[in-house]
C-alpha cells in the first residue's frame, strides 16, 4: 500500500532494559513492512526508551508483494511481526498459517471494527480506502459520480487504473466493481470500460506519478486513495461514490524468534501516540476511535461512510479467477 510521499522508515534503536545489570540490555524485533510504511521522527525513539525493544525494518514491496513473500518464508520466517497486508490479500495470509494468534488488548480501542476474521491473528492499523481520483482542471467542469460514469464516451481516454493481477489499489478496484455490479455483471463493466479507453499501468506510482494529469500525465482520472487529496492541497477530488474499504493489518508471526517483544510491538502500533499520526506519515485513517485528523482532511480528505466491501471469505475463493478473468478480458 503506496503513499503519496511516504518516507521509508528504517529504524535500528538501542537502549535499556529493566534489571540490576549495569550493561545496556535491547531485544531487538523485526518488523516487516510494505514499502510506504513511515513513522514520524523520535516515535520509536520513545517506544524504545519505554520497552527496551529495539525495532529493525525491512520493507518488502507492495501489499501484495510483501504477502507473497510471507507466504514463501512461512516455514523460516523473516521476521517476528508484519505490518501491511491488506484486506485484499489477508484470506490467503490467513489460510496459509502466516500469523500467530495475539488478542491486543489495544485492538478493543478501534482495530476490533476491521477484523479480519475472529481468529485474532491480524489486527487492523489503518484504513485507506480505494476511490477514483480526479484532476479538475483538467476535466472542464464536467466530472464523474459513479462507476457508471466512466463507460461515459465523454470520459473515453481519462481512466487510468493499475493492473489487479500486480498492484493492491488495482485488485480493490477490481473488487469494488464485483462488489457493484455482481458475479454476472462486471465483466461486462470491464468491456465496456476497455472500449471507452481506459489504459492499465503496473502498479500506483506509475498510475498516480506518471499517468495522473495532477502530477505528470495526460489522464485526469485515477485509481487512488480517499486520502491522496490531502496531498494535493485540494486540487484534486476522491470521487467517493468509487471507494472500496482497504484495511491494513499486522499480526505477529508464526515460528516468530522472539514473540513475546513482537507482542509489545503490536500493541504500539495500535497505541494512541503511534496512530495519531499515521494520517500525516501514511496518508491514511486510522484504526483507533477518537484519534483527530489534520484540519484539512476534513474538507480535502473525508473519510467515505458507505465504501464497497466484499466478504473475506469470497474474495479468498474468487481471488485468483476473478483476476484471470479479468487479465483474458482486458489484456487479452
Amino acid at each position: 500500500m503506496r503513499r503519496i510521499f511516504a518516507v521509508l522508515a528504517a529504524v535500528a534503536l538501542t537502549g535499556c532494559s529493566a534489571g540490576t545489570s549495569t550493561a545496556p540490555q535491547t531485544h531487538e524485533v523485526t518488523l516487516v513492512t510494505h514499502d510506504s510504511f513511515a513513522v514520524k521522527e523520535g516515535l520509536l525513539d520513545e517506544f524504545q526508551k519505554a520497552s527496551g525493544i529495539t525495532v529493525k525494518q525491512i520493507a518488502s514491496g507492495d501489499a501484495g508483494e510483501l504477502t507473497n513473500k510471507l507466504v514463501l518464508t512461512k516455514a523460516n520466517p523473516i521476521g517476528d511481526i508484519a505490518f501491511g497486508v491488506d484486506s485484499t490479500f489477508a484470506s490467503r495470509a490467513l489460510s496459509e498459517g502466516v500469523f500467530a494468534e495475539y488478542a491486543s488488548p489495544e485492538a478493543s480501542k478501534g482495530a476490533q471494527r476491521y477484523k479480519a476474521d475472529d481468529s485474532n491473528r491480524l489486527q487492523a492499523v489503518d484504513v485507506g480506502d480505494v476511490c477514483l481520483n480526479i484532476d479538475p482542471a483538467k476535466l472542464g467542469g464536467v466530472e464523474p459520480t459513479s462507476y457508471e460514469d466512466l463507460i461515459d464516451p465523454k470520459f473515453k481516454d481519462k481512466l487510468v487504473v493499475e493492473n489487479p493481477a500486480t498492484s493492491s489499489p488495482g485488485l480493490a478496484f477490481l473488487l469494488g466493481t464485483i462488489a457493484k455490479f455482481g458475479e454476472n455483471g462486471w465483466q461486462d463493466y470491464w468491456t465496456k470500460l476497455k472500449a471507452n479507453g481506459v489504459k492499465v499501468v503496473s502498479g500506483w506510482e506509475e498510475a498516480y506519478n506518471q499517468e495522473f494529469s495532477a502530477t505528470k500525465g495526460t489522464r485526469p482520472i485515477v485509481v487512488s486513495y480517499a486520502s491522496s487529496p490531502s496531498a494535493e492541497g485540494g486540487k484534486t477530488k476522491a470521487v467517493l461514490g468509487t471507494c472500496y474499504r482497504q484495511v491494513e493489518y499486522a499480526g505477529v508471526l508464526s515460528g516468530a524468534k522472539n514473540p513475546e517483544d513482537a507482542k509489545k510491538v503490536l500493541d504500539f502500533l495500535l497505541g494512541e501516540k503511534f496512530q495519531a499520526q499515521v494520517a500525516e506519515q501514511m496518508y491514511v485513517y486510522p484504526s483507533r476511535e477518537g484519534v483527530a485528523l489534520p484540519e484539512s482532511w476534513a474538507k480535502d480528505a473525508p473519510l467515505p461512510t458507505n465504501p464497497q466491501t466484499l466478504p473475506a471469505d469470497k474474495v479468498k475463493d474468487n481471488r485468483e479467477a476473478w483476476v484471470e478473468q479479468w487479465r483474458k478480458l482486458v489484456q487479452g
